[in-house]
């Protein structure tokens, strides 16, 4: 249960996440800074500020983006500063001693989802994990042969766009056929996941997180799998279950 400071601390970071997107929006860079830096001197430790802060900020930013609130150029802008403030931050984050666990990252092509797979990188590497940060744009063959080079025990995939679905089931299919790293857990977050509820599912991943906190709880408990690679030749078996529409990249 919160202590009563850190329901206090909680209540300030959340007062500040409106100030800062109102900067964000301005496109006032420095302003941006002032805002952090207040957070930070008002006793807020940096990893509830990534939480609290940052990455609300960057949510809100999305809806009101998906909404037709601002436009592109205003997004565009408000997220670079966001990253540019992260990468500050980054440096600020109180280290766990190593776990041993690796987790390998990857993410969608946009600015916004880089951010967010960035912020989710940076939190793993506090919490002890050995992170492998790839970004997006990186073909799945490539992706198969760092997990086989790697064998990270997660493989997280952030902030899928609509149009991109069919290519997560296809780099899970194809990780799986191959069997390259059996007993590793494929992890799915934001983008469209986190608004179609069981999408995840119908990709054949083994874990959702909707945030970068939940991405933390839910992989410290995360057990090995055992994923047998399919026989070749052997008949697959049939699913009754009716594929959604975002499966095939319709947009939403």
């Amino acid at each position: 249960m919160a202590t009563a400071w850190e329901r206090k601390m909680t209540m300030n970071a959340e007062r500040m996440v409106d100030r800062f997107v109102g900067t964000l929006l301005t496109g006032q860079r420095q302003a941006c800074r002032d805002v952090l830096a207040e957070v930070l001197a008002s006793g807020i430790e940096p990893k509830t500020v990534y939480r609290k802060v940052l990455w609300p900020a960057m949510e809100t930013l999305q809806r009101m983006y998906r909404a037709d609130q601002i436009n592109t150029a205003t997004e565009h802008m408000a997220t670079r500063i966001s990253r540019a403030l992260a990468d500050q931050l980054q440096a600020k984050l109180e280290r766990q001693a190593p776990n041993g666990r690796r987790i390998l990252i990857t993410c969608a092509d946009g600015e916004p989802e880089e951010l967010g797979a960035q912020m989710c990188a940076d939190l793993f590497e506090a919490e002890g994990w050995d992170v492998y940060f790839v970004g997006g744009g990186v073909p799945n063959d490539e992706i198969l042969s760092l997990v086989g080079q790697l064998r990270p025990e997660i493989l997280l995939i952030f902030g899928t766009q609509p149009s991109g679905v069919a290519n997560v089931r296809k780099l899970i299919d194809l990780i799986r056929g191959v069997g390259v790293n059996p007993t590793m857990n494929i992890m799915i977050s934001g983008g469209v996941f986190n608004r179609a509820e069981g999408l995840w599912k119908e990709v054949n991943a083994d874990l959702f997180a909707a945030n970068a906190s939940e991405a933390l709880t839910v992989a410290a408990s995360a057990e090995p799998r055992e994923h047998p690679v399919p026989i070749p030749g052997a008949p697959k078996k049939r699913r009754r279950r009716r594929r959604p529409p975002l499966l095939a990249g319709a947009d939403a």
